[in-house]
């Protein structure tokens, strides 16, 4: 299948969008890949949306703004999507399927005391689908949550992909620097382990955002200009997230921004990036094995100064995306699209060491234009 998937993450910035040729198992061709920046109208629409996710009973209905942003966003995706192909010159019919992951307002992922979760990633797929003429996958996470899993890592199986297309050896670590950090570990035989290691670019962009008219810390500047609070590092740490096995799962606001509330602006956007880092590296200790490399993707491997700190902690060499040559702003697109074409065949998507899943579960619905 020749499959466009598309990703928009918790920084709210743009649609990312690639194309990948797979039949689901295999990584037959790479497509071209791109983003279109969401609009000012779209993210106050989203952030409404956050904003009422947060405060949203269990035993009530969704909020009204949900509906309101899942059209935004499914507009969003019909701009982007006809201007992409448009300008890389692939016509509708040359694509067989169209993956949306949708925009994530809300992810509580099951307890102790609550066996299943809920999840929510907002688009009007059928409006995308009718738009498009093309038939779209999309609801990825809500299955794994409904049979108890975490609903998320998901990416897990296309970087066991990517790992084999590459051809690397030896147990290899993907990192996923996100609004929240989640590491994939590959084993030689194929076997996944994954989960979220903790907060990554979300609590950072937050602080950023909080203080500045900026929207995240460019180039790490403002870290490097800052000094870590190792009190507020060691109070974040002892967080009891810390303390549990994997497959868990994180959403961005599991922790506040409280603690580095006195801080100056630069002290505070250290410190976070510290705990970002040592929280990886805590992660990385967790895994059943030893990785021989670690393979950063996601927009903090943009961040210099997240990526110093997680280097300075971690002793196995890590590399960016790129340096394997992989597209490194494109690989959540890409494995969206590869998810989708699981989806269409039946394969599962989630697995018990990856998001605690009782067996290995397909996920994701195809809605067809009407």
């Amino acid at each position: 299948m020749r499959v466009l998937g598309f990703m928009t993450g918790t920084s709210l910035d743009a649609v990312d969008m690639a194309i990948v040729e797979t039949d689901g198992e295999a990584i037959l061709s790479f497509g071209p890949a791109g983003e279109r920046k969401l609009d000012p109208a779209t993210r106050a629409s989203i952030e409404a949306a956050i904003e009422a996710a947060r405060g949203w009973p269990w035993d009530a209905p969704p909020p009204a703004a949900f509906a309101a942003a899942a059209e935004a966003v499914a507009e969003a995706h019909r701009a982007a999507a006809t201007a992409f192909l448009a300008a890389q010159g692939v016509h509708a019919d040359e694509i067989d399927l169209v993956s949306v992951h949708g925009q994530t307002v809300l992810h509580e992922p099951p307890t102790a005391n609550r066996a299943s979760g809920r999840t929510v990633q907002l688009i009007d797929a059928q409006r995308l689908a009718d738009a498009l003429g093309l038939p779209v996958a999309h609801d990825f996470r809500a299955a794994d949550v409904a049979a108890g899993g975490q609903g998320a890592p998901l990416a897990p199986a296309y970087h066991g992909a990517l790992v084999r297309w590459s051809g690397l050896e030896g147990p290899v670590a993907v990192l996923n620097l996100g609004g929240v950090a989640n590491v994939t570990l590959v084993l030689p035989d194929g076997a996944l382990e994954a989960y979220d290691t903790g907060p990554a670019n979300g609590m950072i962009d937050l602080w950023v955002q909080a203080r500045t008219a900026a929207r995240c810390d460019e180039d790490g500047a403002l870290a490097r200009a800052g000094r870590i609070d190792d009190g507020v590092l060691a109070a974040y740490l002892a967080h009891p997230y810390f303390r549990t096995q994997g497959p868990k799962s994180l959403d961005r606001f599991d922790f506040s921004l409280e603690p580095v509330a006195p801080l100056s602006l630069e002290d505070g956007a250290a410190t976070l990036t510290a705990f970002a880092a040592e929280s990886v590296a805590l992660g990385l200790r967790s895994l059943g094995r030893r990785p021989a490399r670690v393979i950063a993707c996601g927009g903090g491997r943009l961040n210099p100064a997240l990526m110093h700190a997680i280097r300075e902690r971690l002793p196995m060499r890590v590399q960016t995306a790129e340096a394997v040559g992989w597209r490194g702003d494109s690989i959540e697109a890409e494995a969206f699209a590869y998810l989708a074409a699981r989806t269409a065949r039946g394969l599962p998507i989630s697995f018990p060491a990856t998001t605690g899943v009782r067996a290995p579960i397909t996920g994701g619905r195809i809605v067809r234009p009407s």
